[in-house]
């Protein structure tokens, strides 16, 4: 662990529409320097590899950790092939789209993602839905809290990009935090490696409901 003087930083980036809150309950201030990064308004049909070079002009340390969960997974290890890092963690994420879930990759040939209205983004238990599955809490005051990002533009390209992701061959190194009851991008599709930390009890918000776990076990993981 690195001395108090020489805290790394630790960059946290939030899942598709979700804002820094859903790190309120992680606390590793005692052994990083922690930055919690928030979605930018992507360009028109702006590519992900485009998207995450404009990301890395916000982090200000040298080798840093960048710990990404769901679809910020995705987006911190497209970061990490523009800029070098210490350890990168996908938390309730895939490292490949080979680990997407059935029903994106056939989206991907038929494009259904393309036919979702935006009015669905407004309601917020949907949207809370899509993006936490369903073990998250129905309180429309946490959707509020957490799910800040709700423009149309940002949610159509964020859901067209990780669908449309094409990354096959992934770091073998990337850390895969992952809940073994995640209905998002169900378990079984998870390509095992000596990284992947599973949680059986684990749900897709899982940051917010085994923050007690994340809280005693990163530091060990990310020393």
């Amino acid at each position: 662990m690195k001395k108090r003087s020489e805290k790394r930083g630790l960059y946290l980036m939030p899942g598709m529409a979700a804002s820094p809150r859903i790190f309120e309950f992680i606390n590793l201030s005692e052994f990083f320097e922690v930055v919690c990064l928030s979605w930018i308004s992507p360009e028109d049909e702006e590519l992900i590899e485009d998207y995450a070079k404009r990301m890395c002009q916000r982090i200000q340390h040298k080798d840093p950790i960048l710990l990404g969960v769901s679809f910020g997974g995705v987006l911190v290890q497209e970061m990490a092939k523009h800029i070098s890092c210490y350890k990168v963690v996908a938390v309730s994420s895939v490292k490949s789209y080979k680990e997407l879930p059935l029903s994106m990759i056939l989206s991907k040939k038929t494009n259904a993602h393309k036919l979702l209205p935006t009015q669905w983004v407004k309601n917020l238990e949907s949207l809370a839905l899509f993006v936490f599955g369903s073990s998250i809490e129905r309180k429309v005051g946490l959707y509020q809290k957490y799910l800040s990002e709700r423009d149309p533009k940002y949610l159509k390209w964020a859901i067209h990009t990780l669908v449309n992701w094409e990354q096959e061959v992934f770091d073998p190194e990337v850390i895969h935090i992952h809940g073994e009851k995640d209905t998002m991008f169900p378990f079984k599709n998870i390509i095992k490696t000596s990284y992947l930390h599973s949680l059986p009890e684990g749900a897709h918000a899982m940051i917010l409901a085994k923050h007690q776990w994340f809280n005693t076990e990163l530091p060990k993981l990310l020393s």
